[in-house]
């Protein structure tokens, strides 16, 4: 477990070298929710680094990263706890035949540690060897108002309840990070109890340095092609745009696939890796490749100063 970063530069330093870059401002409210013990709530568009900025800190930290993935549906026992059926009724079976017929101490057992599964929430509310987990709720937009609702007492108090048992309070409170996507508008009441920060793309020169920490193979003139094009793409109109972890991962391609400069050949070949829907990708086919590869090189002497 390391120690909390005390100042924001620390914090800078800290996920830097978990390859992560951010800028001043996310380090910033990242230093503030640590300091101050808040939830993170961050919001953007897909592909921006949401997700990873809680795996970077989880590893920079020392802590057990605990992810909840939101869904359509998901509700409160799911992301807390849920009673092990099978098991006690093997239990139940076991005591019949027996002969243990105290119904007041088999029901006190059925509803025992030893039956209870434990969900993310109730995972992060444990104590942990190393310290306080970071529990990531990720896709928070994905689920419905009851849920968000539910979680009003989780992040305010950072405690649950569980009927049979009671409530159980974290001794420690976990670094907590939300993250949307903005299909829908999360509630304002839980957005009051987080530290808020929209994570928008980068700049080039940030998105540069993003790609160079995780692709550090890939040459520099292919790098600054790569982003460029990417990024002239977003500008495009498209069903999805490609955030940066599709930037990341076309590098890659390019790079198992020997390549040191782009061109509409290639690019063709491994849009699957940098587009997800095949409207976008027969848009980019052809001729409208070609054309915005054209206007990248035309930019390059700018770029490059």
């Amino acid at each position: 477990m390391s120690p909390m970063p005390q100042s924001i530069d620390a914090v800078d330093t800290l996920l830097a070298e978990q390859d992560y870059v951010c800028g001043r401002a996310l380090a910033t409210v990242s230093f503030l929710a640590l300091r101050l013990g808040k939830p993170l709530f961050l919001e953007g568009e897909p592909g921006t680094g949401k997700t990873e900025i809680a795996k970077a800190l989880a590893a920079g930290l020392g802590r057990r990263l605990i992810r909840l993935q939101c869904y359509e549906g998901l509700d409160a026992a799911s992301a807390v706890y849920e009673w092990n059926f099978p098991a006690q009724m093997v239990a139940i079976r076991t005591a019949e035949a027996t002969g243990a017929t105290d119904r007041a101490a088999l029901q006190t057992d059925l509803f025992g540690p030893e039956f209870l599964t434990e969900r993310p929430l109730l995972e992060a509310m444990r104590p942990h060897e190393g310290g306080a987990p970071v529990l990531l709720i990720d896709e928070l937009d994905r689920t419905d108002a009851p849920f968000e609702a539910f979680l009003l007492e989780a992040l305010s108090d950072f405690q649950v309840t569980i009927p049979e048992i009671g409530t159980i309070a974290a001794e420690e409170p976990p670094i907590v990070i939300v993250t949307s996507n903005r299909t829908r508008e999360v509630h304002d009441a839980l957005k009051r109890r987080c530290l808020y920060h929209w994570v928008d793309y980068p700049a080039f020169e940030r998105e540069l340095e993003i790609l160079q920490a995780r692709v550090p193979d890939a040459a520099g003139t292919l790098s600054r092609e790569i982003i460029a094009f990417v990024q002239a793409l977003r500008t495009e109109d498209l069903f999805k745009k490609p955030g940066v972890a599709e930037t990341i991962d076309w590098a890659k391609c390019l790079l198992a696939l020997d390549v040191v400069a782009l061109s509409p050949e290639v690019i063709a070949d491994t849009l699957g890796a940098l587009l997800k829907y095949q409207d976008d990708i027969q848009k980019l086919q052809g001729s409208e490749a070609k054309r915005i590869l054209d206007q990248v090189k035309a930019e390059a002497p700018a770029m490059a100063g």
